[in-house]
């Protein structure tokens, strides 16, 4: 297993080095699009602002976000960080690839998948087995949770001869890169990628991974809009979550229910189906799976 190669020593983590990364990404859609920001509310708010005021492209990465956000009314852990450097990464991507909205909705298992395997090459961690996905949007280091995505759409709406299309999508990734420690309610739940390093002594950059998940993310969205009709990738080698794993399927926010089943595969369009205890087929449209 190996480390990101930048050596720390002499320079301030805080001082995210754009110029680095943009020249690992020059030949994607994201080149030239970059901002740091030292703290904001959230880094998808920025997005969603600049994306309604009519831009189609940016990248945000913030070393604090006051207000971060998950799914649903959940919030995220976006702490700043220590004087040795920031905690976590922080990104929003801002994309606007012409694709029916149907095939959007592969968006949050695409953006996973690169995710994962960005941080597979940079830190050496192995696919699945030690970075696994949670449908729909969590990344587990060894059994806890080290990253999540969010991702807030707009569509232009269909005509006679014409279906749905996606208009832009905003999606918000965090990775925690540097905890060593978590608040107590967090803390048998989540992890780094710092911390379940052989040595987690020395401070990991954001740079290598930004620039990793940059990559993956630009080469699957292209493939994604090349793409004439929804297209659901075979998850098996990369989440242990999509079949035959007994879960828990949370609710909405809106619904106090819940139940317990066997995952049971995904539908084409990228929903979970999961076989509940009581014999029923369920399509999982939202909320979250969890050990049961």
């Amino acid at each position: 297993m190996t480390t990101a190669p930048f050596d720390v020593r002499g320079f301030d983590l805080f001082d995210f080095d754009l110029h680095a990364v943009e020249q690992d990404i020059a030949a994607t859609m994201f080149a030239g699009h970059l901002q740091h920001i030292a703290s904001v509310d959230s880094t998808n708010t920025l997005a969603l602002v600049a994306a309604q005021s009519g831009a189609r492209n940016g990248v945000w990465i913030a070393d604090r976000q006051t207000v971060g956000r998950g799914r649903g009314s959940h919030s995220w852990h976006s702490a700043a960080g220590t004087p040795r450097g920031p905690f976590g990464l922080y990104m929003s991507a801002l994309i606007a690839p012409r694709i029916p909205i149907e095939n959007a909705l592969g968006l949050s298992l695409t953006t996973a998948i690169a995710v994962q395997s960005a941080i597979a090459s940079t830190f050496g961690f192995r696919i699945r087995y030690q970075i696994d996905i949670r449908w729909p949007n969590d990344l587990l280091l060894n059994g806890r949770k080290c990253g999540g995505i969010l991702i807030e759409t707009a569509s232009n709406p269909a005509t006679p001869t014409q279906p749905a299309t996606l208009r832009y999508a905003v999606i918000g990734i965090g990775v925690n890169l540097n905890h060593l420690v978590f608040p107590p309610e967090l803390d048998p739940i989540a992890t780094s990628l710092r911390r379940e390093l052989p040595d987690p002594a020395q401070p990991l950059r954001r740079e290598p991974l930004t620039a990793a998940i940059l990559l993956e993310l630009d080469e699957r969205i292209r493939h994604l809009a090349a793409s004439r009709s929804p297209q659901t990738a075979d998850l098996a080698p990369f989440s242990s979550w999509i079949d035959g794993r007994h879960v828990r399927v949370e609710a909405r926010d809106d619904d106090p229910g819940g139940y317990t089943g066997t995952t049971a595969g995904l539908t084409p369009s990228g929903f979970l189906l999961v076989r509940g205890d009581d014999g029923h087929l369920h399509t999982v449209l939202s909320g979250g799976l969890r050990e049961p």
